[in-house]
């Protein structure tokens, strides 16, 4: 059926009055709706005090919906948090064991490099280096001493040369091989070294234990001048070992000597040097013979001396 072409909600004035009102309000509505929206764009700072208004009368309700929206967001950050402590701490735990192993490899990596480039320092301010080489193996509960040096003939590894470490003297190649070596070391009982002390060069013997330890002998017996800490080095004499080179310290005092411990363990030792064999340098023969020209003038110059007094003495007994 079709709709009456009369609107009219009836008789009821009130009903009416409705309609009316309701369409005067909906045309006020547009009317200031696009007045304010003329007015924003035309000039927008007018607003600003009812913004300003506006913010202030919310700004009571916004700090609390704030801090209510905080708090509960920290509760359950801390229920969370209380069922994730124990995995979070067992990850955290494993985290920590790995840096720390890490942690000792960096520091084990520093510790080799310095040790070469200190080895590797010293070879280049020795112009006697003969080879550069590996510890491979040494005897520990045997009484006999020896070692096994990764260096052989191939590089020009000759018996009777001494073998050293950054710290000091490990001892000398007793057997040659082509690519390897069989070091004496100082500790051996059959190994016996000339040594100084290093302050005044008080000389003495350095004559393995077989345990480990040096026993030093004092050349010259009588008051012991050793002292507990003192530092011993080869002296050179006989040659084969350069002098000067660091080899034990003082740690027990006898009558005729002390009980020594090596500044360089074999076993702390990883790569050490060959060096030449050193010997006494020998005085250059020009030297010796202007000395002895030296002596026979002066010899005639005496013996002239000795014609021309003795002519003068007698010519005055002649008078």
């Amino acid at each position: 059926m079709a709709p009456p072409a009369n609107r009219r909600t009836g008789f009821s004035r009130r009903a009416q009055y409705s309609t009316f009102a309701s369409y005067i309000a909906w045309f006020v509505g547009v009317a200031v709706g696009v007045i304010l929206l003329v007015v924003s764009l035309t000039s927008p700072e007018s607003f600003a005090p009812l913004r300003t208004l506006a913010a202030d009368a919310g700004e009571p309700a916004a700090r609390t919906i704030a801090n209510t929206r905080a708090g509960s967001l920290d509760w359950i950050r801390t229920v969370s948090g209380f069922f994730q402590t124990g995995g979070e701490n067992a990850r955290l735990r494993r985290e920590l064991a790995v840096a720390k192993v890490r942690l000792v490899e960096a520091q084990a990596t520093v510790n080799e490099n310095h040790r070469l480039k200190a080895l590797l320092q010293l070879g280049q301010d020795d112009d006697t280096v003969v080879a550069y080489g590996r510890l491979t193996s040494s005897t520990s509960s045997s009484v006999r001493r020896y070692a096994t040096l990764g260096a052989g003939a191939d590089k020009g590894v000759v018996k009777g040369m001494p073998v050293r470490s950054r710290l000091g003297l490990i001892g000398r190649v007793l057997e040659v091989g082509a690519r390897s070596s069989r070091v004496l070391l100082i500790t051996d009982t059959e190994s016996v070294v000339p040594v100084r002390r290093v302050t005044d060069g008080v000389p003495a013997f350095a004559q393995g234990n077989g345990d480990g330890t040096i026993r030093i002998r004092l050349i010259n017996l009588g008051l012991n001048p050793l002292k507990v800490g003192d530092v011993m080095v080869t002296s050179g004499s006989g040659g084969l070992y350069r002098p000067g080179t660091p080899m034990v310290v003082i740690i027990k005092l006898l009558r005729d000597g002390g009980i020594a411990q090596v500044l360089t363990n074999p076993s702390d030792s990883e790569f050490v040097l060959v060096q030449k064999t050193w010997a006494p340098p020998t005085p250059p023969a020009h030297q010796d013979t202007e000395a002895t020209g030296t002596v026979e003038t002066a010899d005639e110059s005496s013996a002239a001396a000795a014609s021309d007094a003795a002519a003068q003495t007698h010519d005055q007994a002649a008078d």
